[in-house]
């Protein structure tokens, strides 16, 4: 039986300021095995990128840590303290690519010069930049990049290769698990493929043992992960493997994400694009119920009321009324 590296039981997440409480993160529960490809997608504002930085224990201002368990390798984050998180959880066991990832790199300093700094605040050793660049250079040419990368200014480096390089130093320390946000946005199609490619190639290569990554594009998630999540609302409407959840989706929600795709295959180019009615909730006042019954075609009286339960269909987990005692089908 694989080895679990990431156990997350109702986890709660919220944004506090002068607009309000914001119920970003509402509740939801994940675990990642060792071997996995997790993505979790969902429309802009429903919480992926939240999610993922309440897994690392660190937050930005506003956000703050409400409730649950997040255990990686057996550290809960939020019970250790800051110097542990940092030093023996954050890049050994778990690393975080942001999805602003360009802004990553520091614009003054070599790629070399920046590696070095980044080792010496995780080790509290003292690097030469020539040092520095020989690990790095082992490392890039073990996953096929350019090692001339390390030897430029971040503006030297197109936006494809900035995003490769900044995974690539995020993987440094072999964590057992690499998160990712949005590795592919902004991309053109070429360089979205060897992104993808990359990340395949970590695991492969033994480098990182499993990885979730967060995304709005199902097409890119369903070519790299095993397994996908729906978030919707701050919460986690369906999971199932990610053929099954592309090809037969069952909550509305995903439906509706599935039919807002571009088709690219030849049996249904001439397929009707649909556009998902209404907007996402203001999460300083959700929805009762169901958070999708304000936009959902198949809405029933129930979901106006009553948070649906979770329930496992066909090898799958869904929220939904339409799937449960007198609903189901």
């Amino acid at each position: 039986m694989n080895e679990t590296l990431l156990q997350v039981k109702d986890l709660k997440g919220y944004y506090r300021g002068t607009f309000g409480v914001v119920h970003a993160v509402d509740g939801v529960s994940l675990k990642i095995s060792e071997g996995e490809r997790i993505g979790i997608a969902g429309e802009s504002g429903c919480g992926k990128s939240t999610f993922a930085q309440l897994i690392t224990g660190t937050t930005t201002p506003l956000l703050h840590y409400e409730s649950g368990e997040v255990k990686v390798n057996g550290f809960d984050v939020w019970k250790i303290s800051p110097e542990k998180l940092r030093k023996d959880v954050k890049c050994k066991l778990i690393s975080y690519v942001p999805q602003a990832m360009q802004n990553s790199l520091n614009p003054v300093l070599k790629v070399k010069e920046f590696i070095r700094d980044m080792l010496k605040e995780r080790t509290g050793r003292k690097y030469s930049v020539k040092e520095a660049r020989e690990m790095a250079a082992d490392h890039f040419k073990k996953l096929g990049l350019d090692t001339h990368v390390l030897d430029v200014y971040p503006h030297e480096l197109s936006g494809g290769m900035t995003q490769r390089a900044v995974t690539a130093i995020s993987t440094l320390a072999n964590p057992k698990l690499l998160i990712t946000d949005e590795p592919t946005s902004a991309l053109d199609v070429t360089s979205q493929k060897r992104m993808i490619e990359l990340m395949i190639d970590i695991q492969r290569k033994g480098i990182i043992k499993s990885l979730m990554c967060i995304s709005h594009d199902l097409s890119a998630l369903n070519q790299l992960c095993d397994r996908i999540i729906i978030m919707y609302g701050g919460k986690f409407v369906e999971s199932g493997k990610a053929d099954e959840i592309t090809n037969n989706p069952l909550h509305p929600y995903t439906r509706a994400l599935m039919d807002s795709l571009l088709p690219l295959e030849r049996q249904t180019k001439n397929k009707l694009l649909k556009s998902i009615p209404g907007a996402v909730p203001d999460l300083r006042n959700p929805p009762p119920g169901c958070r999708f019954h304000t936009r959902c075609e198949k809405c029933m009286e129930i979901c106006k009321s009553a948070e649906p339960p979770t329930v496992e269909k066909k090898g799958r987990s869904v929220e939904c009324w339409l799937y449960s005692g007198e609903w189901s089908k």
